[in-house]
């Protein structure tokens, strides 16, 4: 008995919605504006998509080429040429892509009071064949607490709650030339190639005020953005907040050296705690308390910034305890424990991305090609935020939700009990031959019975 697989039915399946995708949001053109273009041969979407559709398949260029799988008009070498030309602009790419799906797509879906974020946070990025490979160093990955051999992949993305979309990336080197253990090579300091290999051995707090800017320039915009504690120093809270108009929602770190103004006094944020009473029993939250975030700019001048610093239990340690400072001092503190935890989107991101994305198995030793092969991985991730979308919000549907909709409109929830009320008091009144006055006691001591949210919902008051 012969077996006929199934995969090349799913595979061509896989490659319609991508090709649906790419087109719905002019992926090509946006290529074009980010110099992915030529001037003859194959077409630059055709390679783009390959590519994308590589994730879906169960194997890799090299095994498809080995078993006689490998189906495409162009050759390996074109693939490869076009992840390592320097010339292409992948941040402008990403953000370009990821606005039109947020602003286009996502946003009429979402209420204007619902509170979207920007999210900010790294993650290890490990590299084999370190050594070969260009700016590899060796970095801090805060998670395992341990040096590794690669990059730290800073992240930017937007999130509403209920879908992420990455924005950019950077894949952060080491500014010290001590930790560089791959080759540095030189470029002409003119071209695009040698800015992002500049930009990837500076600071990671001016990269992120970078990242945001360039964000914010390409059209997206968000009401908070959200950071863990290993960005939270006063100099970025307040550089977002003067220079990008952002407020801050993050997790304090618990440094003697980072402080802050309190009655007059610039203490850290283990002495705020202590000097402070705490809330008693099993309140919410321990402590919250209004402080100023002060810093200086490039200038020198002063930015002084109020904030709000909410401390809460910690659920793993219970003896210990959180604490999350947000520039915005309006908000209540249960909403800025709420709002904070949009943050771990970044997190399921991250893990996405490496564990079914394939983000750590690019072999390419060019920081071009690296970072070229972090976008197309970002771009798949966007593709799967869309389709998740599309597939359980149901006004994704358009005019076929609102045709559904107004179809279930002919007997409104007030009228069905209506009817049922009516029909039970018409029973009773011909059962025990009720007096008109029974009658209304019995309604009345029927319709106090009923619960709070019910008798909202049938606009009913009880005296």
């Amino acid at each position: 008995m012969t077996i006929i697989p199934q995969n090349n039915e799913n595979n061509q399946e896989c490659a319609n919605r991508i090709l649906v995708f790419l087109k719905a949001f002019e992926a090509e053109k946006l290529l074009r504006c980010c110099n992915a273009a030529k001037q003859k041969g194959f077409a630059v979407i055709e390679i783009f998509r390959y590519l994308l559709c590589l994730m879906f398949s169960d194997r890799s260029m090299y095994m498809q080429m080995k078993t006689n799988r490998y189906t495409e008009d162009f050759s390996k070498n074109t693939v490869h040429r076009f992840l390592d030309n320097g010339r292409v602009n992948w941040e402008k790419f990403t953000n370009m892509l990821s606005e039109r799906i947020v602003n286009a797509f996502i946003r009429p879906l979402t209420s204007d009071t619902r509170e979207d974020v920007f999210i900010v946070d790294d993650s290890a990025y490990k590299k084999t064949g370190y050594k070969k490979t260009e700016l590899v160093a060796t970095v801090f990955d805060h998670v395992s607490m341990k040096y590794i051999k690669g990059f730290r992949m800073l992240t930017l993305g937007w999130s509403d709650g209920n879908s992420f979309i990455p924005i950019s990336h950077r894949l952060m080197s080491s500014g010290n030339d001590k930790n560089v253990i791959g080759v540095v090579e030189e470029y002409d300091k003119r071209s695009l190639a040698y800015k992002r290999r500049c930009q990837a051995r500076q600071k990671a707090t001016d990269v992120t005020i970078d990242m945001v800017k360039q964000a914010q320039k390409c059209g997206h915009h968000a009401k908070y953005i959200l950071f863990d504690s290993w960005f939270s120093c006063p100099c970025i809270v307040a550089d977002l907040k003067k220079e990008c108009q952002l407020d801050t929602i993050a997790m304090v770190k618990k440094n003697q050296n980072i402080r802050y103004s309190y009655n007059g006094e610039m203490l850290d944020i283990k002495t705020i705690y202590k000097r402070c009473k705490k809330r008693p029993g099993r309140s919410k939250y321990l402590l919250s308390v209004v402080v100023d975030v002060v810093s200086f700019d490039k200038n020198g001048c002063k930015i002084t910034v109020p904030a709000k610093i909410v401390c809460v239990r910690n659920r793993n340690k219970k003896k210990e305890w959180l604490a999350i400072i947000c520039t915005n001092t309006e908000l209540s503190e249960m909403e800025i424990i709420r709002i904070y935890g949009k943050r771990w989107d970044i997190e399921v991101f991250f893990k996405s991305c490496k564990s079914m994305l394939k983000l750590e198995q690019c072999r390419k030793l060019s920081y071009d090609a690296l970072t070229a092969y972090v976008s197309v991985v970002f771009v798949r991730y966007m593709f799967l935020s869309y389709e998740k979308r599309n597939d359980e919000d149901d006004r994704t549907l358009g005019e076929l939700m609102f045709s559904i909709y107004d179809e279930m409109q002919d007997i409104t929830f007030n009228h069905s009990m209506a009817i049922i009320t009516q029909a039970l008091f018409d029973a009773v009144t011909e059962m025990l031959s009720l007096t008109k006055e029974q009658l209304e006691a019995l309604a009345e001591s029927f319709l106090s019975r009923l619960p709070v949210y019910l008798r909202n919902s049938l606009n009913i008051t009880v005296e």
